[in-house]
């Protein structure tokens, strides 16, 4: 899904096209939590029928970014700052579970693949380009997760990330934040490439609560309007 969400050139057949629309404008904030989303007005915006908009809208429900309720119109869901920062919890917990065993069992080759991930990060963020910025710390993410090798950690990651992609672009939208981001993910790199796993795991949990703060901090409310 997160590879879907994440298309900017040729999304593919109607259904994705809307699938990536509506979880686009969702991530970025343009839908807010709590607004509805009219199946008849996204059909003919799309020039479908309505069972494309019905699936997209599904998939979407399956992920955890839209709510669909008999007899009402499917809505962007909405999350209060408790659900919020349970799930930051979790996600940092696991994330430091992700960093030793990247430490431990990841080979130097493996982490080019981050070092990769870093130049392209830092790069955009000189550039100045938001957008492309959250997308690239999302591939960064993804890819500890997979070089973590635990496919549990990495479902329960992949299914929290989805929730809180809005969140996250929002965190990372705030005035210096890209600039503190890649600076936190190149020491975050170099505890990797040094093998210090209680530094790395430490490192990551900062990450993740550092972009809580920054949501807290940023008035969000989880609430339409």
């Amino acid at each position: 899904m997160l590879r879907v969400l994440g298309r900017t050139e040729d999304p593919g057949g109607v259904g994705t096209r809307i699938l990536v629309s509506v979880g686009a404008s969702i991530i970025n904030g343009r839908l807010k939590p709590g607004d509805d989303l009219n199946s008849v007005d996204l059909a003919r915006r799309f020039r479908s029928s309505r069972t494309p908009v019905r699936e997209a809208l599904a998939a979407l429900e399956r992920e955890g970014l839209v709510e669909i309720a008999a007899r009402k119109r499917p809505r962007v869901r909405s999350m209060d700052i408790h659900e919020v920062r349970e799930m930051y919890e979790l996600r940092g917990e696991l994330y430091g579970l992700v960093s030793r065993r990247i430490v431990r069992h990841c080979t130097d080759g493996q982490l080019d693949e981050l070092h990769e991930a870093q130049a392209d990060l830092e790069a955009a963020a000189e550039a100045g380009d938001p957008e492309r910025f959250f997308w690239l710390v999302v591939g960064f993410r993804n890819t500890e997760a997979r070089l973590a090798a635990n496919e549990t950690v990495r479902g329960v990651l992949d299914s929290i990330g989805i929730r809180t992609l809005q969140l996250r672009h929002l965190s990372l939208s705030l005035p210096g934040r890209m600039q503190t981001s890649a600076e936190d993910h190149r020491r975050l790199l170099k505890a990797y490439t040094d093998r210090e796993a209680d530094l790395a795991a430490a490192l990551n949990r900062s990450i993740v609560r550092r972009g809580l703060a920054a949501v807290e901090g940023s008035g969000w409310t989880g609430s339409a309007g």
